[in-house]
């Protein structure tokens, strides 16, 4: 089986209690439960207003200051509410890495929700971007695997397209990956970046309209196609046309191609890396269904 990264330390309600009440014991003694355990981080909500978001592996330690710094930035920006963080947590004896809490954002989880309630979000969504999408600061941070010139994850995308059991369309998916390759590459400046946008990170309304988005983890400057592939994760083909056209002249014809190719990289990363994690493994075969489709 191909499973998620394993955590590298056991983040139990106990040590989330004890590093509160080292750190903002004004909170320690609200209730804890444990809401998400994904790749990078656990998040246990705290009371009704606040959760704690924990590095579970060393590897993504630096993602959680890249938010800790960066994120109240994109909140003045972005239309919904994002998960700033109000405390900016340090390591300690029994935990060694940073931690945030951010407020308790409310809203349904857009891979739980039914397809027309994903595609009532199109629009809201595409106005999102636009509002993040704006040229970053010098100095701001570039994921090296989010953002980066296509070509350079051509080598992870053909080798999971290897395994024919789990793809058996790789011939097609190689062909729309390498067209993708193929587009010209973004010359304009780094814009900053969600970095790993799909329906696990993003809130809906009962109408399905946007009620926030979550987990900067991989933000940073780049391209903007990599969050543009949310449009084959997420929607089908008339809400995915509705958002791209929400965009105007925003986004070029080259950019749209190499949004292609990103989608290609998540959704095969998703999976092939989630025998674990049924939900996530959605996300991943949803997104190479919605690209065969327009394939065809």
């Amino acid at each position: 089986m191909a499973l998620m990264p394993q955590a590298e330390l056991d983040i139990t309600a106990g040590l989330v209690r004890s590093l509160l009440e080292d750190q903002l014991p004004g909170l320690a003694d609200l209730p804890l439960e444990l809401v998400a355990n994904g790749w990078d981080n656990v998040m246990y909500r705290l009371g009704k207003e606040w959760a704690v978001r924990l590095p579970r592996r060393e590897a993504a330690a630096q993602l959680i200051l890249h938010e800790q710094h960066y994120l109240p930035g994109y909140a003045k920006r972005s239309p919904v509410p994002l998960p700033s963080p109000i405390h900016s947590g340090r390591p300690s004896a029994d935990y060694p890495w940073p931690w945030s809490v951010t407020p308790w954002l409310e809203g349904l989880s857009a891979a739980r929700a039914p397809q027309e309630l994903r595609n009532a979000a199109a629009e809201d969504l595409a106005a999102f971007l636009v509002a993040i999408h704006v040229p970053a600061a010098p100095g701001a941070p570039v994921n090296p695997l989010r953002g980066v010139p296509l070509a350079a994850r051509s080598g992870v995308v053909m080798e999971r397209l290897d395994d024919s059991s789990r793809y058996p369309q790789a011939a097609r998916l190689r062909t729309l990956f390498s067209e993708a390759c193929g587009a010209p590459p973004w010359d304009g400046p780094g814009l900053w970046l969600h970095g790993d946008l799909h329906p696990a990170n993003v809130l809906l309304r009962p109408d399905g309209r946007l009620a926030a988005v979550v987990d900067f983890g991989d933000l940073g400057a780049g391209d903007p196609a990599v969050d543009l592939a949310v449009a084959w994760l997420m929607f089908d083909g008339g809400a995915r046309r509705r958002f791209m056209a929400a965009f105007g002249g925003a986004v070029d014809a080259a950019t749209w191609a190499r949004s292609r190719g990103w989608a290609v990289v998540l959704a095969t990363a998703m999976v092939s890396f989630s025998d674990d994690n049924p939900r996530m493994a959605g996300i991943g075969h949803f997104g190479v269904e919605q690209l065969l489709s327009e394939a065809l």
